[in-house]
């Protein structure tokens, strides 16, 4: 199906339209004819508009809280640039909390141990969604120190009755033909 779309193609370029939040694209056919596509853009910015942060208000609440990559994931998904209009990186994180005088995340510190979602949909066996739905449905216990900053889930949390039965629901909520492939990993040949 690729290949015979392809044929008639000659180019396609992409532009957005800002100013109507779209995706432009115009493809060019080979007899030398135009065609003008427009996509709707999805809206990417997670925090709410009228709501936007400095940099130096989101490192005063999260500084110490988590490591400085997590820091610069955060600023990055609440589009929060740099004076210079940059993304944000480990190292820029790590200047402007230093200039701050904002302590760095110690991970031995004394208090209850707690896991990102990422490490505990790895300990779980499960994607990261699946973790959203369970802190959503409240069966697993987050919190989140502001709106699109990191969870911290407990550590402790992850052996409870409730979450071992939010597991079970979700493992029955899979497609049959998804576990099969699963639980079946040995490869078969024909005629063997």
């Amino acid at each position: 199906m690729q290949r015979l779309v392809r044929l008639p193609i000659e180019e396609v370029a992409i532009d957005i339209d800002a100013e109507k939040n779209e995706f432009v694209l115009l493809l060019h056919w080979i007899g030398g004819r135009h065609t003008e596509v427009r996509l709707v853009r999805r809206k990417t910015r997670r925090f709410p508009p009228g709501r936007e942060l400095a940099a130096g208000e989101v490192l005063r609440k999260l500084g110490g809280h988590w490591p400085d990559r997590e820091l610069a994931v955060t600023l990055n998904r609440i589009r929060c640039r740099t004076e210079d209009g940059e993304t944000w990186t480990t190292v820029r994180v790590a200047a402007l909390r230093d200039s701050l005088a904002i302590l760095p995340c110690d991970p031995d510190a004394e208090v209850p141990k707690t896991m990102s979602v990422d490490a505990t949909a790895k300990r779980l066996g499960v994607c990261v969604a699946s973790v959203h739905k369970l802190i959503r449905s409240g069966v697993l216990p987050a919190t989140q120190i502001m709106y699109s900053a990191p969870w911290k889930i407990p550590v402790d949390a992850l052996e409870s009755e409730a979450v071992r039965i939010g597991l079970q629901e979700i493992a029955a909520r899979r497609p049959r033909q998804a576990y099969e492939k699963v639980t079946d990993k040995s490869m078969t040949l024909p005629g063997f």
